[in-house]
């Protein structure tokens, strides 16, 4: 046996790989769920021909100007009946005749039924005459890049190093205080370093087939761009996954039972689903709680695959979202093995 492979720390972080490569849960939640999530994603976001709306009229006039656009399917019904139809979803608006012109009754608060107004609106006014005043054409670009799928993945991908690493992390070790093994462990001649490195170790190695097979999978599958240096984009991923390594050393810190660890960890990572913008853009929350937002180590590593993939942005374009992790990492480290509890 070399020198190498008689050392704690290889051993224990081999220890680490081979007990995560047995646990199916494990394997699945880090590596299946995230590809069937983008899979299931990718598919109900799809590039598809714009919807046709389904509205109403009160007169058969209005319904065939209405039916002359392509983007509406209209259909002739009382204004009592309309409104029963706008109430349940049938239809998404009602052109109403009036003597002193057309009324739409519609939910202003709802995309497709704003759409359907202007369709319905110019419809009817061309079909009454009216003239472009500029002559106008539609040069329709469908760019990869641009797509929900380009958008979502780089989130999921946050989501999955954040995921494994938080844990990756905390169960092993609440698990091994609750069963005494961190006191056997301390007592042993081995440095109290190595065994918290092998975790560490442990989840880099990991990390490879992650991200391999997830990007490989998003780019095969759907094309998804890579358009900074991909050595840029290994970074930033290493650098995500150490630092909610070190967040999840820290919550692991103190949790004596598998219930408080599930919980901390619950309290720790909810917010990030939320705020961090994986399924849409962070900016969407109200301005007096974006300094928050930003702050946060998932929307910084959001922000950071999203450039470097999407936008091809260099390092030292993504200073602050690179800064905000490395904080978060130096910070979490240095409070965790202060407080850390061995027994």
């Amino acid at each position: 046996m070399n020198r190498l492979e008689s050392s704690s720390l290889f051993q224990l972080t081999s220890m680490r790989f081979r007990l995560f490569l047995r646990e199916p849960e494990a394997v699945f939640w880090t590596f299946i769920f995230p590809i069937l999530l983008a899979v299931g994603l990718g598919i109900a976001f799809r590039n598809r021909p714009a919807d046709v709306l389904q509205v109403g009229a009160t007169t058969a006039q209005l319904s065939q100007a209405l039916a002359a656009d392509k983007g509406l399917t209209a259909t002739t019904m009382d204004e009592a009946a309309g409104t029963r139809a706008l109430a349940t979803g049938s239809i998404l608006l009602l052109a109403i005749q009036r003597p002193e012109g057309i009324e739409y009754k519609f939910d202003d608060t709802n995309t497709d039924a704003r759409t359907a107004r202007l369709l319905a609106d110019r419809a009817i006014q061309t079909a009454a005459g009216r003239r472009e005043a500029v002559r106008a054409e539609n040069q329709l670009v469908h760019e990869t890049g641009a797509r929900y799928i380009d958008f979502v993945v780089p989130g999921l991908l946050g989501m999955n190093l954040m995921g494994s690493a938080m844990w990756g992390l905390v169960f092993p070790l609440v698990e091994a205080r609750q069963k005494k093994l961190l006191k056997r462990m301390v007592a042993s001649p081995m440095p109290r370093w190595q065994y918290l490195a092998s975790f560490l170790l442990s989840r880099l190695l990991l990390l490879v087939i992650e991200v391999a097979v997830f990007l490989g999978f998003a780019g095969l599958a759907f094309g998804v761009p890579f358009r900074g240096p991909l050595w840029e984009l290994a970074l930033l991923c290493v650098l995500t996954s150490v630092a909610f390594s070190a967040l999840g050393l820290l919550v692991s810190s103190r949790a004596r039972t598998m219930e408080a660890a599930s919980g901390l960890l619950n309290l720790v990572m909810l917010p990030m689903w939320i705020l961090s913008g994986i399924f849409f853009s962070a900016s969407r929350f109200p301005a007096a709680i974006q300094p928050l937002v930003r702050a946060l180590p998932l929307t910084a590593a959001n922000d950071a695959l999203r450039g470097n993939m999407l936008q091809g942005m260099s390092l030292g374009q993504l200073a602050a979202p690179v800064a905000i992790l490395l904080a978060w990492a130096a910070a979490a480290f240095a409070v965790s093995l202060r407080i850390f509890r061995w027994r």
